[in-house]
């Protein structure tokens, strides 16, 4: 199972916050070559678990979420469509940008705007708000009102595709290459005897608030847990000490309050005794920003460590390393040969 042609398939598939199916439902079938049983709860969560048939056994959870920034359908002006955000789809790029208007059947549009040669000199250089946007998807206010109900949901019609050495281009790699990282770490330990019950979340809405993990979370009830998810990867324009090394790095391991000390170090040390390539970021608050927020301080609290896939742009035209994939895989796959609450 190659990660690049999993995250083309995944990428491809529509799967904005609280609008899931399509991408879950194949999630949960790519879960179920390597899990004795797979689920999905209410909130559309999807779960899988790898018994070892040990009485005792610690059980061991990996999270990635599955969710994507979108666009949500207010209305219809002249046949031109309003919209608001699910997530926080970055602004800036959207002007311009190919959409897929999920009603039944979907409908595809682009985001309109004035051309420069009517703009005044003044607003040239202006951002504009996401109020002052629109859908145009060629249909008469009439058409456009039958086609696509309010509460429409919508994403950027980009998939992903290769770039130059290892690297990937996409929509949704914020955080479909995470759950990537998690099947080949499945695929590494297939044939691995296991200490633990090993548990996969594909969680729902993080990108409106970690609101798919604290529930999936207390219902598995880990004893630990790691969460994989998108950081921040070096760029010309980028801060020092704001981000890691870029792509290439390795997986990113993060320090801070919103982990726990001991499993981080666990894993850094295994990383290191494994030479597994791997870089440190510093989360100084109690809040990542990922699911480690919410999984956490679920039940009396679970023992959580955060590995992220270095991501260039992240919410626009996201670019990751294959190779960067892969280490994250083989540290994920270390850590559940490892076994025990540490």
């Amino acid at each position: 199972m190659k990660a690049a042609d999993v995250l083309v398939e995944l990428c491809g598939l529509p799967g904005p916050s609280g609008f899931e199916g399509p991408v879950a439902q194949r999630a949960r079938e790519l879960l179920g070559h390597f899990m004795d049983e797979t689920w999905t709860d209410v909130m559309g969560n999807v779960f899988g678990v790898r018994r070892c048939g040990k009485d005792g056994a610690y059980k061991l959870l990996f999270d990635a979420h599955i969710d994507e920034p979108g666009l949500i359908i207010t209305g219809a002006e002249e046949g031109f469509l309003r919209f608001d955000v699910l997530g926080e789809p970055d602004a800036r790029a959207l002007p311009a940008s190919g959409v897929t208007v999920l009603a039944d059947p979907p409908v595809f549009g682009v985001i309109g705007v004035l051309p420069p040669h009517v703009l005044k000199k003044e607003d040239y250089e202006k951002s504009i708000k996401i109020e002052d946007l629109f859908i145009d998807i060629g249909l008469t206010q009439e058409e456009a009102v039958k086609a696509v109900p309010q509460g429409t949901p919508a994403v950027l019609d980009r998939g992903a595709r290769l770039m130059g050495g290892d690297t990937i281009c996409g929509k949704a790699l914020d955080n479909r290459a995470g759950f990537a990282a998690i099947l080949r770490a499945l695929e590494i330990l297939s044939d691995v005897v296991l200490d633990v019950d090993l548990f996969v979340m594909a969680s729902v809405q993080e990108e409106v608030g970690t609101r798919g993990a604290a529930p999936g979370v207390f219902a598995v009830a880990p004893d630990y847990c790691v969460v994989v998810d998108a950081g921040h990867a070096k760029t010309p324009d980028t801060k020092p000490f704001e981000t890691g090394e870029g792509l290439g790095g390795g997986v990113i391991i993060s320090r801070g309050p919103n982990m726990n000390s001991v499993l981080t170090e666990m894993v850094i040390g295994l990383a290191a005794a494994n030479g597994i390539g791997h870089q440190i970021n510093v989360e100084p608050g109690g809040n990542s920003g990922t699911n480690a927020r919410a999984i956490q301080v679920s039940r009396e609290g679970v023992a959580t460590a955060l590995f992220s896939i270095p991501a260039r742009y992240m919410h626009s035209a996201e670019i990751v390393s294959l190779g960067d994939i892969e280490s994250t895989a083989q540290l994920l796959a270390e850590t559940a040969r490892k076994g025990g609450a540490q």
